[in-house]
């Protein structure tokens, strides 16, 4: 799966909120395309609706255009479970929120964060993965 989003992203698209998803910890980032950056959000650490309450209140907050999630898969490409999990993230998403949402591989992004010192290391992999996808509109 390579890094660009699955379809083309209609320029309207403006403003994203980003999630490097955890069965335990979700890491939130605001980007824009504009901008080209990302921010980092306070970690959701809640699992099942108590996480979709969360989200729910990030997108009241933010108003973002669209949403992007990272998936995860083995450094030869291979999907896992946590793959899986994330992808099924991704189409809870678009099914409660009725908001484009954009897969990115996020291989290694959770690394990066980790060797750059960030303290939360999941918003930081949600910044890596937003950025990254906002990377790939340009």
């Amino acid at each position: 799966m390579s890094a660009a989003p699955a379809s083309p992203v209609p320029p309207h698209l403006q403003t994203f909120l980003a999630f490097d998803f955890g069965q335990k910890r979700t890491g939130v980032a605001s980007g824009n395309r504009l901008l080209g950056q990302a921010t980092p959000q306070a970690t959701i650490k809640a699992e099942g609706d108590a996480r979709f309450a969360q989200v729910a209140a990030r997108i009241k907050e933010w108003q973002p255009d669209a949403l992007v999630v990272g998936v995860p898969f083995h450094p030869d490409g291979a999907p896992h479970d946590n793959t899986r999990a994330a992808q099924r993230f991704a189409r809870q998403l678009h099914g409660r929120f009725r908001l484009p949402v954009f897969e990115v591989d996020e291989r290694y992004s959770t690394t990066e964060a980790l060797s750059g010192g960030a303290r939360d290391a999941d918003a930081a992999s949600a910044c890596i993965i937003l950025e990254q996808f906002l990377r790939s509109l340009s």
